[in-house]
């Protein structure tokens, strides 16, 4: 089972360092050169600063100087007593649907992954987790949260914490995508109790930041003992949730030959039915589907060449189920799976280490930028998905299988900087 406990987190004192809307930022991996040197052009204590570092000779290092030096200077406090951390975000989704996703943070205790305790639902591969150790064993703290998924069908954790979303919140911050994230500091020792309660025999499922927790593992047993080094920084979501959401990433291939275009081709056309769609009418319907229910593979197509948009079925699931042996039922109806199989490693030939690294592989979170991409060339073709749902999410997980990368799109992301997990 997960251990969940309270933690003395480390925030920002906005007497000090500003208003949380300078000094927040997105996860670190969606940040590019422009988008980082404008959140620093926001304030000086911008946690992407140390998140995302630079500076020679280590900029790991001069990451861990400046956590000193803003706790030196009272821009970063920490708590004298343990705390859970209601948090609620409002927004637009992009289906055009206004929610609210209910969560908190916490901390932790790291187990390595299995029934019961942690399990994660995609693969990952090593790039990100050597940057993300470096940055742990300097500054020695959980900068960006985890995000997980629990099982609570009453909502008991929530329930406990609900009553105090009644004052004003601790912190409010609107950010450049539109959701207001709002965090409220809950002491109370029954309220905490009752949390926990909740989620005692709860596993949890990591929803993003699998490459933090992994480092997170290797920095614990690097380090040895016990000790704060062995919790990490979370929020938990409840899978009941109705603000809790999944939205499709798509898939687009670059570098194609005539060799490996005539193998798609074939390939299409002998395992989908393909019919002409408006370009309007690419994306397969972005709606959740039923609880359970297994759907034909249906997939958007276009390439850079016709510019005709294509609505792909698969014709029998018999050719998935072959494609897939010894895969799970959730994983052998699994859209970003099935297409993996069907598709990028047959006709595309792309290995895993193609996938993991981006080679003649790239991804869309929306269909217009998709659609830019084909249309001018960058790409050759693309594949618009249908959002995966969230039960079938934990249904591969629970049969110990991983995802293909960028399986799930959950919305709306975290902010980092709104606490911070001190290691020490």
């Amino acid at each position: 089972m997960a251990e969940i406990q309270p933690l003395r987190a480390l925030h920002y004192d906005p007497a000090v360092a500003g208003p949380l809307a300078d000094v927040t930022a997105p996860p670190y991996d969606v940040i590019d050169s422009a988008q980082r040197a404008e959140l620093l052009a926001r304030s000086p204590h911008n946690i992407v600063a140390i998140d995302l570092p630079e500076g020679e000779p280590d900029r790991y290092a001069a990451a861990a100087n400046l956590l000193e030096a803003w706790q030196l200077e009272g821009a970063l406090v920490r708590d004298s007593e343990p705390a859970v951390w209601a948090h609620a975000q409002d927004y637009t989704g992009p289906d055009g649907n206004r929610r609210t996703r209910h969560g908190f943070y916490c901390r932790v205790r790291i187990e390595e992954y299995g029934p019961g305790r942690v399990r994660p639902h995609e693969r990952t591969h090593p790039g990100p987790k050597a940057d993300r150790l470096a940055l742990t064993r300097a500054t020695r703290a959980n900068i960006s949260p985890i995000f997980s998924l629990y099982s609570d069908p009453a909502q008991a954790a929530w329930a406990a914490l609900e009553p105090a979303t009644a004052q004003a919140p601790w912190g409010e911050v609107t950010d450049e995508q539109g959701t207001t994230h709002r965090l409220w500091r809950v002491a109370d020792p029954d309220a905490i109790a009752a949390v926990q309660r909740a989620t005692r025999d709860t596993e949890l499922l990591i929803a993003d930041g699998h490459h933090r927790y992994e480092t997170m593992q290797a920095y614990a047993d690097e380090v040895g003992g016990e000790g704060e080094h062995r919790y990490i920084l979370m929020c938990l979501v409840a899978l009941q949730d109705p603000g809790l959401t999944v939205f499709p990433t798509h898939r687009l291939i670059g570098g194609l030959d005539r060799e490996r275009q005539q193998a798609l081709r074939e390939a299409l056309h002998r395992d989908f039915d393909v019919a002409e769609v408006p370009v309007e009418q690419i994306a397969p319907p972005i709606g959740q589907r039923p609880p359970g229910a297994r759907t034909p593979l249906q997939l958007g197509y276009i390439d850079a060449h016709h510019q005709q948009a294509y609505r792909l079925t698969l014709r029998d699931q018999a050719i998935a189920d072959a494609a897939l042996p010894g895969r799970s039922e959730a994983y052998r109806h699994l859209d970003t799976g099935v297409l993996e199989a069907l598709l990028l490693k047959g006709p595309l030939g792309l290995s895993d280490e193609d996938i993991s690294h981006l080679h003649g592989l790239f991804y869309a979170r929306s269909t217009e930028e998709a659609l830019e991409l084909v249309r001018t060339g960058v790409y050759d073709a693309a594949f618009f998905m249908r959002p995966t749902p969230v039960e079938q999410v934990a249904e591969v997980a629970a049969a110990g299988e991983n995802m293909p990368p960028k399986s799930t799109f959950f919305y709306p992301k975290l902010l980092t900087g709104l606490l911070l997990n001190p290691l020490q």
